[in-house]
């Protein structure tokens, strides 16, 4: 079987012939999830929402003949992060395709609330965040909530999962590898962005919600997600690399500025290509693998950790600099102070006095 891959394009004929193939892989039960891998990752991923409604579960090896049943309803609120996934959920109108009927728009919303609580309540120790239902709707627009809850509760043991802890410490370093992966392809532009400490903030929200919070085209989105789904939890950190070093010569153009470099950097322009960008970042991974930069990672992660720990020190030292400065101005001997150093003086010897009497009081009764 001949599967194209990488960014050319293929003609329709071409992709009526992939959708064929797809068709015959799914008939028959014997096939091996590396070739619905290679559909996904492919030109066009899986083409269209039906294929990816049939492909995703098979991607994910659900079983979804047998789903557990929806919990009842006071089990899903009386959760800890109910009322936080109610307030984010009910800000998602831009993720449900333009024109969509309020009534319908509205029930798909409680379907994402249930969706969402029924994978908490299923796995005490994984924590909500935000950003989380990014990608369950997407999830849930593609294959129902039934299904997307199945899908959902694989995801996020696995690919999800270091997002899904209750502090966001394994989420940080996943970032750290994005600066190797550049350096390692554009020394040049990895030096520009460190010396303008523009840092990686600006690509969170990229990894946690996998672009579903930044991109508006549904389409776009759905493709990025056969990408990931059929690929190892890092490569959103490899697409995120291929972004910025497809953009590096509007960065090198920009000033080396931490705000400038933000600004540019957080807003993903519209037309971008994502095949090529899909598989530029297939190649960076078989480049530079996260076995190969996991130690330059983790120094960084380290690295950041100490210059944190630094700042917090140095605050505490110019905070305690500060009241001991506040406190020698108020008995600096000069002019009105005097008295009001002399009556500090006063007040704390009537407050140890009586403190030694209470003391004495009780000591004559023991």
């Amino acid at each position: 079987m001949k599967i194209t891959t990488g960014h050319c394009k293929i003609s329709s004929q071409e992709m009526k012939r992939k959708i064929e193939l797809i068709k015959e892989a799914l008939s028959d039960e014997d096939t091996h999830i590396s070739t619905y891998q290679k559909f996904a990752i492919s030109y066009g991923g899986l083409v269209n929402n039906d294929i990816r409604s049939k492909v995703w579960p098979k991607l994910l090896e659900a079983d979804i003949s047998d789903i557990s049943p929806k919990p009842e309803s006071s089990v899903l609120e009386g959760h800890r992060d109910y009322n936080q996934v109610v307030m984010d959920v009910n800000r998602t109108l831009k993720r449900f395709p333009p024109g969509m009927d309020d009534d319908v728009r509205l029930a798909l919303q409680d379907q994402l609330i249930d969706l969402i609580m029924r994978v908490l309540v299923n796995h005490e120790e994984l924590h909500y965040y935000q950003g989380y239902h990014d990608i369950c709707v997407t999830i849930l627009l593609v294959v129902g909530d039934d299904v997307g809850f199945a899908l959902m509760d694989i995801l996020s043991l696995n690919h999800l999962r270091d997002f899904m802890d209750s502090n966001m410490d394994r989420t940080k370093h996943m970032l750290n590898y994005l600066y190797p992966i550049v350096g390692r392809s554009n020394p040049e532009l990895r030096d520009f962005m460190e010396r303008s400490e523009v840092g990686t903030v600006f690509s969170l929200s990229w990894l946690i919600t996998w672009f579903g919070h930044v991109l508006d085209d549904i389409r776009h989105i759905v493709r990025l997600y056969d990408f990931f789904i059929a690929n190892h939890g890092l490569m959103p950190i490899y697409l995120a690399a291929a972004i910025v070093l497809y953009r590096k010569e509007e960065i090198l153009a920009s000033e080396c500025e931490m705000c400038v470099l933000h600004c540019l950097l957080s807003k993903i322009p519209d037309n971008l290509p994502y095949e090529k960008l899909i598989s530029d970042a297939g190649d960076l991974f078989l480049q530079y693998p996260p076995t190969q930069l996991a130690n330059e990672a983790l120094l960084a992660y380290k690295k950041k950790n100490d210059v944190i720990k630094g700042r917090r020190v140095q605050k505490q030292k110019e905070n305690l600099k500060a009241k001991r400065y506040h406190l020698s101005k108020l008995f600096t001997q000069n002019g009105s102070n005097v008295l009001v150093k002399v009556t500090m003086w006063t007040f704390i010897a009537l407050m140890t006095a009586g403190m030694w009497a209470i003391i004495n009081t009780y000591r004559e009764f023991d």
